[in-house]
Formats: structure tokens, C-alpha cells, sequence
């Protein structure tokens, strides 16, 4: 048979009030002594509280929201496990909803998870189109955003310099003297690929290098998306010898495809990708990727909620991290450098 709270308080020798404002961590004073006991007892009697009903009478439910576009992505597992390990610690679960970059699904979790009465929200959100997001700012629902931020939208926000680590691939790639690079982005809808592409043509506009958009593809930040846009430029006959991809899942997909289309890399073909995901390192050659900091942005997220569920300022900030290049074999500069060595 299943304990009630009526047995715990028994068993303690104390009364039910006392039994809830233990479990339920209220403010009330409850000494030491007493509180012991009374753990004891929920312990030994293996005592579950409804922590749904606690919800429905403290408004707070001790859980929060997390809705990202696709956890089938490396990128997000770690940026998750941040978020988890911040809000463990502070005695709060979390509640993962994935999209699959559909934005009707993001509004629609968005709407059973204020049902669940979270107490708060973290978005890795799909679109530009915002409505949702800025209601939640109306409401003062306390929300932050994720590795992307839709323009319009006055929220908190723990987000990566694209602009940086975009600039950085292709500057990379032009030093090694390519000219002829190709740039695999993202769907036109998110922002955050409008934003690497910019910088994809920025860089090139300040090598004075004219943009072609032949060069260009929608990869769906998909493995497969990458392994097309390689079939697209060869069956055209597109002349590249460089691949810059806005995310290594597409970085990586069009290695597989030049692989299996007998083109050496990086001999033929030198590749650079963004993010810096656990297989970045693993495939071969080694991936040059852009790394994000992913944990860091998971916890910090998670701390900035903590605050705004703690009753901090509502006025919202935008914390900005630092990407990094990562120089592996892919890009061939390693090899470069090894073979420097060896001529001196």
C-alpha cells in the first residue's frame, strides 16, 4: 500500500501541516529536530509527495521547460546536459520537447507545457516568426533563448558570435589560398543561417573575391543536406576546391560523399564545418570545425532562468560567448605545417 502524508506525519509524531511545508520546502520554520524526523520518515516509509498537486496550490511546480529544434543533432545533447546538471542542483527537473525545426510544434509544446504549469521556459526556437515568444515577454513568463535569437524579441538570451566563427572559417580557408569555396548553410527561415552566410560573403567581399551563388547551397543543417549540395556542385561541374558548412552535420555528409566519390581530402577538396560536435574529432580526416562552447551555454542558461525564477531583474541582457577555430586535417593546414618542418 502506498504512504499517505497522513502515515508520514504519524510516524513522525508531528502534524500533516508539518509534513508539507517539509517536503514541499516551504518558507515556514520548521527546527532542525523536527525536520529530521520527519525525512526519516518519508525515507522509511518510501513516501511520494504529489508534486502536481503541490503545484496546483504554490503555483510552482519545480520544473521548467526546454524546447530545442532537433536532439537528433550533436549540438544540442551537450548544451542539454548543461541545462540538466544547473538544474538538478537546484532541485528542478526538466522537461525536453522536440521540434524537428516545425514551428506549429514548437507553439504547441510551448501550450502543454504552460498547461503543466512549468515554471519557466528555455528555447532553442525554429523560425523568425515570433508571436509566441513575445507573448511569453508580455505575460513576464520567465524565458531565455538558446544559440539562437530571432530579431524583434526582447528576451534573454545566452547566444555564440556566429558572425566571428563564420568570418574565421573562410578566413582560414583563405589564407591556405582557396578561392574557389563553397558554403553549405542552413534554411533561409532561421536567422542564424542567414547570419552565416552573410559572413560566408563579408569574407569573401573582403578578400576581393566576388560571391557566386552557384557556390551556395541549402543543406537543412542535415548530414544528407551536405552530401547533396557535393552531387549538386559536381554534376554542374561548379569548380570549388573548398567546402565551408554552417554545422558539421552537413560538414560531415559531404565528406562521406566526396569519400565515396574517390575525391581526397584534403587534396582535392578541403573541408571546415561549425560546431565542433564529439564526431567532429572522429571522422576521417579529423573535421576543422568552429567550436562552440555548448555546455558553458547549457549552464549559463539555466543560471540566468534561475535568477529570473528567483525574482531578478526583468530587464532582459544577451550574453554573447566566443567561438573558437579548431585546426584539424580536413582544411589541410596541418599537413602543410608537418611538411614545412620536414623541408627546413
Amino acid at each position: 500500500m502506498t504512504a499517505t502524508i497522513r502515515d508520514v506525519a504519524e510516524a513522525a509524531g508531528v502534524s500533516v501541516a508539518t509534513v508539507s511545508r517539509v517536503v514541499s520546502r516551504s518558507e515556514h520554520r520548521v527546527s532542525a529536530a523536527t525536520r529530521s524526523r520527519v525525512l526519516a520518515a518519508v525515507a522509511r516509509l518510501r513516501y511520494q509527495p504529489n508534486l502536481v498537486a503541490q503545484g496546483l496550490k504554490n503555483r510552482v511546480t519545480h520544473t521548467v521547460g526546454l524546447i530545442v529544434p532537433d536532439i537528433s543533432n550533436p549540438f544540442f545533447p551537450a548544451i542539454v546536459r548543461g541545462i540538466e546538471d544547473v538544474a538538478n542542483q537546484a532541485g528542478l527537473a526538466v522537461l525536453l520537447c522536440n521540434t524537428y525545426e516545425d514551428l506549429s510544434k514548437e507553439r504547441s509544446y510551448l501550450a502543454l507545457l504552460r498547461k503543466r504549469m512549468v515554471d519557466g521556459f528555455i528555447f532553442a526556437t525554429v523560425g523568425a516568426n515570433t508571436e509566441h515568444l513575445r507573448m511569453l515577454r508580455r505575460q513576464r513568463m520567465p524565458a531565455v533563448l538558446i544559440a539562437r535569437a530571432p530579431g524583434g524579441v526582447d528576451m534573454d538570451a545566452v547566444l555564440v558570435d556566429n558572425r566571428r566563427g563564420e568570418r574565421e572559417a573562410v578566413e582560414h580557408l583563405l589564407r591556405l589560398g582557396h578561392r574557389r569555396i563553397a558554403f553549405i548553410g542552413g534554411p533561409a527561415i532561421l536567422p542564424v543561417a542567414g547570419e552565416r552566410l552573410a559572413d560566408y560573403r563579408d569574407a569573401l567581399g573582403a578578400a576581393g573575391i566576388r560571391f557566386d551563388p552557384a557556390l551556395v547551397f541549402d543543406g537543412g543543417f542535415r548530414p544528407e543536406g551536405g552530401a547533396a549540395a557535393v552531387e549538386a556542385l559536381l554534376r554542374r561541374r561548379v569548380k570549388f576546391t573548398a567546402i565551408v558548412a554552417a554545422n558539421d552535420l552537413m560538414a560531415i555528409g559531404a565528406m562521406e560523399d566526396l569519400h565515396r566519390r574517390g575525391r581526397r581530402l584534403p587534396g582535392d577538396v578541403a573541408v571546415v564545418g561549425f560546431d565542433d560536435i564529439t564526431f567532429a574529432s572522429l571522422v576521417e580526416p579529423p573535421l576543422t570545425t568552429v567550436a562552440q562552447p555548448k555546455y558553458q551555454m547549457g549552464r549559463l542558461a539555466m543560471e540566468r532562468l534561475l535568477e529570473l525564477l528567483n525574482g531578478g531583474t526583468s530587464r532582459s541582457r544577451r550574453l554573447v560567448l566566443e567561438p573558437r577555430l579548431v585546426v584539424r586535417e580536413s582544411c589541410g593546414a596541418t599537413l602543410k605545417r608537418t611538411e614545412s618542418k620536414r623541408s627546413n
